[in-house]
């Protein structure tokens, strides 16, 4: 697609071609941890403790995550507000400082987690039956640690020029790789945790090396440049400001994660945090295509808020939130219906099935709501708004669920209350965020975009 079409190309047919590649590409990269939890849950015998133990894990994998959230989700936008400006030298300088910035972190990130995992892995509620597997799967994943900064830190940016299937290509590249990889590695080598670890750094490799290969290539409008690859001050800062919603909106849901699982931990032990595993799962899949859709969007927000096209801008959201909501309501009515056919794809175990059923419904139907914060929160990001974005990212988990989570299960609720705090804190939050959107929108966009430097 033309870089002009963003900005003139009828939007009912734009956001569909823009995110059917993004929706896929997000559905086959959730498959990366969907994936091993399958195979894993799946292993006779220890099945149910090694998806346990793997499953504590995550808010270590949210973490890293975020960072790159942090770098690729504020520079992306950014570059697509001066691509739109007509500064195309801008936008690169953007991409190629932000590439260092990824680069740098990953190396931190690697030092501090070997460091601190043992601590880490017990406070994100480990026992002495499943810390061994974490352990297993975290020593060798970490090694992965800069392919995957580099993979999702900038496949932003090849999605602000409007390249949404070299997006999706970089994305099902490494995650196809997993899927065959895994068993391979998991059941015929023996390996388990470690071969759903090795598996998964070998693809990440795969992902990184074609994203940095694109961007180096004249097939990309926006350029690479190695000479430009150093941290510079007045170009980080601005894309960190803009990139902290979405970091803080990864980096809280590990804080999420770690008090789900200890919290459990404590009331109801191990079947419960395998309990919770599942359900996350469940709900992090089925926002992929959310997630792929905001992708999407934001860039699109973004070029057009630059160039001015106003009506466009509220066309782009108004088509978001109706089509995010309609998916999630009916997400939320598959997971009510048939709860243990759900859960039963992740394990083999009738007991952890049994248990986990009844607290589907408790825990997925805020979902229904929550289509209309992710279409509101990311408009806000395209539009430039961190501040807006950052309060309520904010707002959910912390403000909302965390205390949601301590206050339900101190109650008679006990175990229910923790399961049933996620769907309260969506529903609230997504009406808030709604409201407060169609409160403000047209005072941001008369306003307009700030001007380059």
């Amino acid at each position: 697609m033309d870089q002009k079409e963003l900005g003139t190309r009828k939007i009912s047919r734009l956001v569909p071609e823009m995110a059917f590649p993004l929706i896929v590409a997000q559905l086959v990269n959730g498959l990366y941890n969907l994936v091993d939890r399958i195979y894993l849950g799946h292993i006779e015998g220890s099945g149910a403790t090694i998806l346990t133990g793997v499953g504590i894990t995550y808010p270590i994998i949210l973490l890293i995550t975020a960072f790159s959230y942090l770098i690729g989700n504020g520079g992306g936008p950014l570059s697509a507000i001066r691509m739109g400006q007509g500064r195309r030298d801008k936008a690169e300088e953007i991409l190629s400082v932000s590439a260092a910035s990824l680069l740098l972190l990953s190396v931190f990130l690697m030092a501090f987690f070997y460091a601190f995992m043992t601590p880490l892995l017990y406070l994100f509620g480990a026992s002495s039956e499943t810390f061994r597997y974490g352990k297993e799967y975290m020593d060798i994943y970490l090694l992965g640690t800069p392919f995957v900064l580099l993979t999702l830190g900038l496949n932003p940016f090849i999605s602000a020029e409007g390249k949404t299937v070299m997006s999706m290509i970089t994305v099902i590249i490494g995650a196809v790789m997993n899927i065959i990889l895994d068993p391979i590695f998991i059941f015929a080598f023996g390996l388990g945790a470690r071969g759903a670890a090795i598996a998964t750094v070998i693809s990440q490799f795969a992902s990184a090396v074609y994203v940095v290969s694109f961007l180096r290539s004249r097939k990309s409008e926006l350029r690479l440049r190695i000479k430009d690859m150093r941290i510079r001050k007045k170009v980080i800062l601005p894309v960190i400001s803009l990139g902290v919603s979405p970091f803080i909106m990864s980096a809280t849901e590990a804080a999420i994660t770690f008090t789900f699982t200890s919290r459990l931990q404590i009331i109801s032990g191990d079947m419960a945090v395998g309990a919770m595993t599942i359900m996350s799962s469940v709900l992090n899949f089925c926002m992929m295509p959310i997630n792929g859709m905001n992708q999407a969007v934001t860039p699109l927000v973004s070029y057009n808020f630059g160039a001015g096209h106003s009506d466009r801008v509220r066309a782009i959201f108004r088509f978001a939130a109706i089509t995010e909501v309609s998916y999630t309501i009916m997400i939320s009515l598959i997971c009510n219906l048939i709860p243990s056919t759900v859960i039963g794809l992740f394990t083999s175990s009738e007991e952890l099935i049994s248990f986990a059923s009844p607290y589907m419904k408790f825990y997925i139907t805020g979902l229904s709501l929550f289509g209309l914060q992710c279409a509101s929160q990311n408009t806000f990001m395209g539009l430039g708004q961190a501040r807006i974005s950052l309060f309520f990212a904010i707002y959910r988990k912390i403000i909302l669920l965390i205390p949601l989570v301590y206050i339900l299960s101190s109650t008679a609720l006990g175990t229910t209350g923790v399961f049933l705090a996620e769907s309260i804190a969506d529903s609230v939050s997504a009406l808030t965020t709604f409201t407060t959107f169609m409160l403000v929108h047209k005072k941001i966009l008369a306003k307009g975009p700030s001007k380059p430097e």
